[in-house]
């Protein structure tokens, strides 16, 4: 099997990239068109990606007749961790009575269920961009030909169906297979854009289907806040992951009216340093803060240095404790990131927040999100 040699360099390791799900459509679709057209049977497909990259790979020829032709393509994921990696994603290219080129999807390939999502209810889960890759390949191939017919694209993937079942198709309401994904075409290795997708998708799809207020948590605190506040129990919860502000921008832009963010002060204290991307490789301040506010209640120089050496926010609430601050820090924390919040949000929509924390609990309300609690109350 031909290797897709294009490697990016994260944090100095060289990381091989591969390719999308799209790609191999296209890829598949543009093979089994020569076959079709120009009985063309090459061991290998090209294309050039969104990305301006290009991609060769080895071609399995699955089937063909008078009327149509079947190319596989295994997907090669690169050294990202992708459940799709080495999956054969299969095209077949039709003569069709009909004008133009008509692309759908077959086994494998997932069904859109529910409003909210690129592709209408009852569609194929094959997004534009792959949609368009295809239609460019195959269109390709009919003026090489000099084919002014009409074609028909079945995409399908044989272990789709299993594959879906370890994806947010399930979810997301996509039933019977994977999604045919990808916008540059390149799958870059350990890239957070996929989960960035799926986090949008999932407001835009609560939006399209009526919903008005959201909790956004990085994890499962949201979910067990409600269930302590059961006045919420109808309001979605959406795990937000290290996506915080990114997520506030979704809800302003999909029409939301209030957000709750319910998280872990170990995460959300880097919100009143104004990082609204809480993962510790862009920033990993939470020491810092903490002494900082620490000091502006008159904590002692020996306080400071042991909350700078602390290991954990929780060991942090500790120390505070033990000097009668914990509530008074953690409050000008909570307002401090509830400024960020307003800020970033821009009068869109109410935003509130609340502090958590693994050993104690619930730690502080702010005054924005007691009155959406209020309110549905």
């Amino acid at each position: 099997m031909a290797k897709f040699e294009h490697y990016l360099y994260q944090g100095g390791v060289r990381m091989r990239c591969g390719y999308t799900t799209g790609s191999c459509a296209a890829l598949a679709a543009k093979a089994a068109a020569r076959r079709l057209l120009l009985g063309e049977n090459s061991p290998t497909e090209a294309i050039i990606t969104p990305s301006g990259i290009r991609v060769e790979v080895d071609i399995c020829a699955l089937s063909q007749d008078g009327r149509s032709a079947a190319c596989g393509v295994y997907k090669d994921a690169g050294d990202d961790i992708d459940v799709t990696d080495g999956a054969l994603i299969c095209a077949r290219v039709s003569d069709s009575s009909e004008p133009g080129i008509r692309i759908d999807g077959g086994e494998g390939v997932g069904r859109v269920t529910r409003k909210g999502l690129e592709q209408p209810v009852g569609a194929a889960a094959i997004n534009r961009v792959p949609r368009q890759m295809i239609e460019a390949e195959v269109r390709q191939v009919c003026r090489q030909a000099g084919y002014g017919g009409g074609l028909s694209v079945t995409v399908w993937v044989p272990q789709g169906r299993e594959l879906a079942e370890k994806t947010f198709n399930p979810h997301l309401g996509i039933e019977g297979g994977i999604s045919i994904l990808g916008t540059s075409g390149i799958v870059e290795p350990k890239s957070m854009q996929a989960l960035r997708e799926s986090i949008r998708l999932e407001i835009r799809q609560l939006a399209a289907n009526g919903a008005k207020q959201l909790l956004l948590t990085p994890g499962h605190y949201g979910e067990d806040f409600v269930a302590s506040h059961l006045e919420l129990a109808k309001i979605p919860v959406v795990q937000c992951a290290n996506f915080a502000g990114d997520s506030l921008d979704d809800a302003a832009e999909f029409g939301f009216e209030q957000v709750l963010l319910v998280g872990h002060i170990g995460k959300f204290v880097k919100l009143a340093g104004g990082i609204m991307n809480t993962h510790s490789r862009w920033a990993d301040c939470r020491m810092e803060l903490i002494s900082a506010h620490a000091a502006l209640h008159g904590a002692d120089r020996k306080t400071i240095e042991a909350l700078m050496q602390a290991a954990t926010t929780d060991a942090c609430l500790d120390l505070l404790e033990s000097c009668g601050l914990r509530q008074k820090v953690v409050e000008t924390l909570a307002d401090k990131a509830q400024w960020h919040v307003s800020r970033r949000v821009g009068g869109a929509y109410q935003a509130g927040l609340v502090f958590y924390s693994q050993q104690q609990g619930e730690l502080f309300v702010t005054e924005q999100a007691r009155q959406i609690i209020e309110h549905f109350s």
